[in-house]
């Protein structure tokens, strides 16, 4: 799986040291040398891991501070990159690990090592599978849709369907992953509807043993969308 992370710093040491390291982990490096930049990026991309200059990079800590009021980023792995001054300061605005200089290549990988699963468990939370699910939606006063999912996720499901949604809350979806026997029964809400037979479903309760099976199974699809070659 190929990680892709943003470093935001203008000091030519840093990136010497991060870049090898990162590389071994399997995690893309795009460099930003300004903090105005840097937030300009983050508004309209997501990385897995974001690693903020703070103290060498006029802006830094304004950057580490907005990314967590965004939307894009709030939940990536940030890594402050310190001159020994700001490490209280920095956890505070939402760094999840800090980096003093000088950095060596040892402390390096040694630190994101230590953030890789991290950066894996927030990649597969965020990943959508394209897939098509029969899915039977039970709401309220015994009604029941029939629909057809258009993608998965860990936290619910994008649906069409023919017709108009029922009135009521849902009390259940109904659907099995594909190439197993994992049933799932997970409690949902309407998240969004367009009124042209597409509707978003947020799970709000998944037993314990169906989300594990779930987890599984998306972690095992995104394996396999990396894994396969680009088409032109």
């Amino acid at each position: 799986m190929v990680l892709e992370s943003l470093l935001l710093s203008r000091d030519p040491q840093v990136i010497r040291v991060l870049r090898p390291a990162l590389e071994k982990l399997s995690i893309d490096l795009e460099v930003c040398r300004g903090a105005r930049s840097g937030n300009e990026i983050l508004s309209s991309e997501r990385f897995d891991a974001i690693i903020v200059d703070c103290d060498d990079l006029q802006g830094g800590l304004e950057v580490l501070e907005s990314l967590r009021k965004g939307t894009s980023n709030k939940n990536s792995v940030a890594f402050a990159i310190l001159n020994g001054t700001t490490t209280h300061k920095a956890f505070q605005l939402g760094a999840n690990f800090v980096l003093q200089k000088p950095i060596s290549p040892i402390n390096a990988m040694r630190c994101f090592s230590a953030a890789l699963g991290f950066m894996m468990r927030e990649r597969r939370r965020y990943f959508r599978h394209p897939v098509e699910i029969a899915v039977t939606v039970a709401f309220g006063q015994g009604h029941e849709l029939k629909a057809a999912t258009t993608n998965l996720s860990e936290g619910g499901m994008a649906i069409r369907f023919r017709g108009k949604l029922p009135t009521g809350g849902i009390s259940k979806v109904l659907f099995t992953l594909p190439g197993t026997h994992a049933s799932m029964e997970p409690r949902a809400e309407v998240a969004w509807a367009d009124g042209a037979g597409r509707a978003g479903l947020r799970f709000l309760e998944v037993p314990q043993k169906s989300r594990e099976q779930l987890e599984d199974w998306l972690a095992q699809q995104l394996q396999l969308q990396q894994k396969a070659p680009a088409k032109n």
